[in-house]
């Protein structure tokens, strides 16, 4: 495909849920992480009476870790993903919910949360006496090279990492157990797959507009039909808490 075309199609492209399958090919990852958090779940889920998953999507993962504890519950802030979780997870019996605010203080023995943000006092508030927090988060420094190649601005948390997030966690009186950090090579093979990915992932450069950086996207489009991809890494960080 031609610039434009490519540019366009990633503009009208639909994307809805977290589904990545539309990246296959075109955007790649060339290693696992040194910890795998589906199976960080999966291990818990077994001695697990209820579970909170924070920032379901369209609760795809979830929907996967059946059998599910006996009171399995689910938030979803994004409003275009909260009727595709709805109708993923209701007949499972989940509870899908836009926050935790009218969950009871002490409601979940486990809370897992995948690349969603989160106030550490209210996992405190939601957590049953000695229950886990388990998180995989992405860091503030992730694919920092696609800001450096536009030209833009950093992630606006670009600050946000393992130390921080630990540090947080034990001020709000949470104790941390384990954690781990780690990178991924990430390639962008070609110009529609990193402005879909920019579109979806809008906080990733604040205000990106394709034609504002249009400049900046034909240089790399030459490049890459050139044979020569954008490289980043992703950036990833781990952890689990347990309140006493």
């Amino acid at each position: 495909m031609g610039y434009e075309e490519l540019i366009r199609d990633a503009l009208d492209t639909p994307f809805e849920g977290w589904d990545w399958a539309v990246f296959r090919g075109r955007m790649t990852t060339a290693e696992d992480l040194p910890w795998d958090y589906e199976r960080l779940v999966r291990d818990r889920l077994s001695r697990t009476l209820s579970l909170l998953d924070l920032g379901t999507g369209g609760g795809e993962l979830l929907a996967s870790l059946t059998p599910l504890p006996r009171r399995t519950a689910a938030t979803e802030g994004y409003p275009p993903n909260l009727p595709i979780a709805r109708d993923r997870l209701e007949p499972l019996g989940v509870e899908v919910a836009e926050s935790t605010g009218h969950f009871p203080d002490g409601s979940f023995e486990l809370i897992v949360n995948r690349h969603e943000s989160y106030d550490p006092r209210e996992i405190r508030r939601l957590l049953a006496e000695g229950g886990t927090f388990l998180t995989q988060q992405v860091a503030g420094r992730d694919l920092e090279e696609l800001n450096a190649a536009l030209g833009g601005p950093p992630h606006e948390d670009h600050a946000w990492d393992l130390a921080t997030a630990a540090a947080a966690l034990d001020a709000a009186g949470l104790e941390v157990t384990w954690s781990a950090e780690a990178g991924q090579p990430v390639v962008f093979h070609d110009v529609g797959a990193l402005v879909l990915y920019l579109r979806v992932v809008s906080w990733q450069v604040p205000g990106f507009d394709a034609g504002a950086y249009e400049d900046r996207l034909r240089a790399l489009h030459g490049d890459m039909e050139r044979g020569r991809p954008l490289r980043a890494t992703a950036r990833r960080f781990a952890l689990t808490a347990r309140r006493g």
